[in-house]
């Protein structure tokens, strides 16, 4: 059952009727006259800027690449994106992929191979610097930024969305951050946003590059609102009618079109939460494949075959830069991954698993080292992560945070739902409450916001059981 138009104050009727048909009608598309980009120029550009009203919009413009981030794409919106938010008449930012495919579906990482196999190391660098410049502008902006992940989103699509306050799946939504199977690790931020999942599930996601869909990636933390496609034209309206920026007004003007919870769904890795919980918490790779073999279970088994496909340096890299990302702030993040990714275009396995699987597509990388435990840990740290780079990071400025300061906009994270059976949250009342009660806490703290009971329950079913007296005790 999809939800109806909440018509509270700040939402006329005749928009809300006008809407409803749009629905209805399935209607889709772009407003011609909202573009600021001459006509005979918009087809050809990468990224199309749109103003209509008081929001601005990037339309990222590459459909048959899957609107792949190039620099020139990165070099289009930056100077663009400080503009609007230092302007007074800007009132919401919206990011978007154009056709029916992609929001972004990763970086070009085949130029940038090139560019480092032709020795021209430092311009290969500055894809990779620009980018990170952009993700950390976008994850400080003061202006509210709201991300539509209307199709695939991976790699560099991360980084432009995953940082914003509002991040907006739909039914097409298709996220993984699958950087192990190129050589790479999960950039973009993704040492900041992965520790920030629940349990391990980031670090889970983050090696094995497992996709989620849809509304499962609301569960995981990774959107913060799960919206239809068909009503896309119809939020983009409302928020160009909004004449605040208030994150807050913004936030409930989304909610107003979000779907109500599919009571058939179940979240996708929810069977093997506590698995994934068990296994991926160790600090080297070799204690992570041993657990998953003492598991013994088909997902035990798949998992351990990806882990043995993908790069055994990738790996390493991997988990150490979310361990290290978990106690850093986000302007950190960045710096760290600027260092990595700059030691990766001098190493082997980037280069051959964009090769392997981009080039030449015969799937068959030669990694080097070839196994996990030909990789030397502390010969890998020492290269990686304890090496000055020569040029560091320089960002647009110097803001930074530890926590997402509008996480509130998704669903809770498992450790609030803890809190309000431990009885450590304020207002969670008396330690004996039922799973509805706790569910009924977490509800009125968000304001009602779909999603959170159903949130709450499968992660209860997981993890409590009831005390001598029927109390619920949290299972860690």
């Amino acid at each position: 059952m999809l939800r109806t138009f909440r018509t509270a104050a700040k939402v006329s009727p005749s928009f809300v009727a006008q809407n409803r048909i749009r629905m209805v009608n399935g209607w889709l598309g772009a407003r011609v006259n909202m573009s600021t980009t001459a006509a005979k120029d918009a087809p050809e550009a990468d990224v199309l800027h749109r103003k209509h009203l008081s929001s601005r919009t990037f339309v990222l413009n590459r459909p048959k690449a899957l609107n792949a981030l190039n620099l020139s794409m990165v070099r289009n919106m930056t100077p663009q994106l400080q503009a609007w938010d230092a302007s007074d008449l800007c009132k919401v930012i919206v990011i978007k992929g154009s056709g029916e495919k992609a929001f972004c579906a990763g970086g070009d990482v085949r130029q940038v191979v090139e560019l480092a196999q032709n020795k021209k190391h430092d311009e290969a660098l500055a894809f990779f610097a620009e980018e990170y410049k952009l993700n950390h502008m976008i994850a400080t902006l003061k202006t509210p930024f709201v991300a539509i992940l209307n199709g695939i989103t991976m790699g560099g699509g991360v980084g432009l969305s995953v940082h914003a306050p509002f991040r907006i799946a739909t039914e097409k939504t298709l996220f993984a951050m699958p950087e192990t199977n190129i050589g790479l690790f999960p950039d973009v931020g993704g040492s900041f946003f992965l520790p920030r999942l629940d349990g391990e599930t980031g670090t889970y996601l983050g090696l094995v590059g497992t996709r989620l869909k849809g509304i499962d990636t609301v569960y995981a933390g990774i959107a913060t609102h799960y919206v239809p496609s068909e009503r896309l034209v119809a939020l983009e309206d409302r928020l160009s009618e909004l004449e605040t920026d208030n994150h807050d007004v913004i936030n409930m003007a989304i909610e107003d079109f979000v779907s109500e919870p599919l009571h058939d769904h179940k979240y996708a890795i929810s069977d093997n939460r506590n698995a994934i919980d068990r296994c991926f918490r160790f600090n080297t790779i070799e204690e992570i494949v041993a657990a998953l073999e003492q598991e013994n279970t088909d997902f035990a088994k798949k998992t351990l075959k990806t882990l043995r496909s993908v790069s055994p340096t990738s790996l390493k890299i991997t988990l150490q830069q979310i361990r290290e990302g978990a106690h850093l702030g986000i302007a950190d993040c960045f710096r760290m991954e600027h260092q990595l990714a700059r030691e990766c275009l001098y190493g082997n396995d980037f280069a051959e698993g964009v090769r392997a699987l981009l080039i030449d597509k015969t799937n068959e990388p030669h990694w080097q080292p070839p196994t996990i435990e030909a990789v030397d840990r502390e010969q890998m740290l020492g290269q990686y992560f304890r090496n000055e780079s020569p040029v560091p990071l320089e960002l647009s400025s110097t803001t930074t945070y530890n926590e997402y300061p509008y996480r509130r906009y998704g669903l809770p994270t498992e450790d609030e739902i803890r809190s309000v059976v431990t009885g450590e949250a304020e207002g969670s009342g008396p330690l004996q409450l039922t799973a509805e009660e706790v569910a009924d806490v977490l509800v009125k703290k968000s304001g009602g916001k779909i999603g959170v009971r159903e949130k709450v329950m499968e992660v209860l079913s997981r993890k409590v059981s009831k005390g001598a007296e029927g109390e619920l005790k949290w299972i860690d």
